[in-house]
């Protein structure tokens, strides 16, 4: 059967060649995640991963991805960053998002590209969606460059959302 229409997504963000084009507080950001990987811990892949958060009270939150020997126990550094926020704040809503960044690096290497996979894009826009104020977001791309989305969702335009639970 043929589909009706073809339709097109464009995916929108900003593309900067140097880190010095940011701003101050993205600048912060980018360095911030970037130091992060040193304390991960990834004795398996040897694929370092750290995330920056920006809190709306100009401090940082930070997350590194933690490996397991059994592969699937372990956690993304998008995650952990979130998750962490969130564990600390007891009943109460977690801080006020305003940014993050993301950077990875090969136990003995460069920094390089950095992409969160589908789980964090999921958990970063529920993030984003609890709190009802976009997410700006720093990721090294392929070509060596600072990707900058200005609000997660533009990351993951079809996403799981509570709507597409059962009303009970």
């Amino acid at each position: 059967m043929a589909p009706d229409t073809l339709r097109q997504l464009a995916l929108r963000y900003h593309e900067f060649t140097d880190p010095a084009a940011l701003t101050a507080s993205e600048r912060r950001v980018w360095e911030a995640a970037r130091a992060a990987t040193a304390l991960a811990y990834a004795p398996y892949s040897r694929f370092h991963v750290g995330a920056a958060l920006l809190l709306a009270d100009n401090s940082l939150a930070l997350g590194t991805n933690q490996e397991n020997a059994a592969y699937p126990s372990g956690l993304c550094a998008e995650r952990t960053a979130l998750f962490g926020l969130a564990g600390g704040c007891g009943a109460a809503p977690p801080p006020r998002i305003m940014g993050m960044a993301v950077a990875a690096r090969p136990a003995q290497g460069e920094f390089g590209p950095a992409l969160p996979c589908g789980a964090c894009r999921q958990v970063m826009l529920e993030y984003e969606t609890r709190q009802g104020q976009p997410i700006w977001l720093l990721l090294p791309s392929l070509a060596g460059t600072i990707l900058r989305f200005e609000r997660l969702a533009d990351l993951l335009p079809f996403h799981f959302s509570a709507a597409d639970l059962p009303v009970r």
